[in-house]
Formats: structure tokens, C-alpha cells, sequence
């Protein structure tokens, strides 16, 4: 296989077995493919420390629709930052409360400053920044 190198790991045997059983778990068919997520994992969370690489993130906001002004703060927010939000989502969860998933590109800084911006509006009862990147580095 060409550019795949062969590299040794020491570890203990408890450890093994637990890493083991996760990654059955999950479905990985080999501890290479489980190690090589592991690998890139880090590599995006230390990506988006740098901020210095265009970036992915999605945003996740749960709230009441019936909260006075939310769904419009919401949306002019959004307007505010068009540029960087790729894609959204709208879920009817229940007769009462929403879902919103917004796919964001950009510099991580600025999606952190939307995000927060976003989680931090009166009414959202729960928001997440979910970080990712682009793939073009891991091909």
C-alpha cells in the first residue's frame, strides 16, 4: 500500500481490551482505522486552536418558538452573517419548541463569535458548536 507506514504502539493490556470493545462497538473493522480517526481528530481540534485554516462548523440551537422576538432575533442574525453560513435547517420538534442546524465556513474565530452569538440569544434553551474541517487536508 503505497504511503501507508507500519508503526508500533506499547500498551497496556486493560487499556487494550477496553480500546478494544469501543471499537467493535462502534463498528471500526480494524484498530488502524479507530487510531487513524483518533489522529485526525486531533488534527482539526488543533486546526481550529490556530485559526488559521478555513474551518466547518455546525451550529445547533433548541428553543421556543412562542418566546417573544426569538425566532426574528434568530433570523436577523443569521441575515447579519449570510457570508458564513452555508446552509440551515428548520425542525418542528413538538408544537412548542425548534430545532435549527446552520452549517457555517469561515476562519474558526468567526464562527465561535457567531456561534456564541447565536447560543447566547435570550431564549435559545440549548445550543452546540460541533467543529469539523473541510477533508481536503486527510486525502
Amino acid at each position: 500500500m503505497p504511503g501507508i507506514i507500519r508503526f508500533g504502539v506499547s500498551i497496556e493490556s486493560g487499556l487494550l481490551e477496553r480500546y478494544d470493545k469501543l471499537i467493535s462497538r462502534k463498528g471500526y473493522e480494524s484498530r488502524s482505522e479507530a487510531i487513524r480517526d483518533l489522529i485526525r481528530d486531533h488534527l482539526v481540534q488543533e486546526d481550529w486552536k490556530l485559526g488559521t485554516r478555513e474551518a466547518v462548523g455546525i451550529i445547533t440551537l433548541v428553543y421556543n418558538h412562542h418566546t417573544r422576538e426569538l425566532a426574528d432575533s434568530l433570523t436577523h442574525l443569521q441575515h447579519d452573517h449570510y457570508r458564513s453560513i452555508v446552509s440551515s435547517m428548520h425542525v418542528h420538534m413538538d408544537a412548542h419548541n425548534c430545532l435549527e442546524v446552520l452549517v457555517v465556513r469561515g476562519k474558526p474565530s468567526n464562527i465561535k463569535k457567531i456561534a456564541d452569538r447565536l447560543m447566547g440569544t435570550k431564549g435559545v434553551k440549548h445550543g452546540k458548536l460541533t467543529l469539523t474541517t473541510e477533508g481536503k487536508r486527510f486525502e
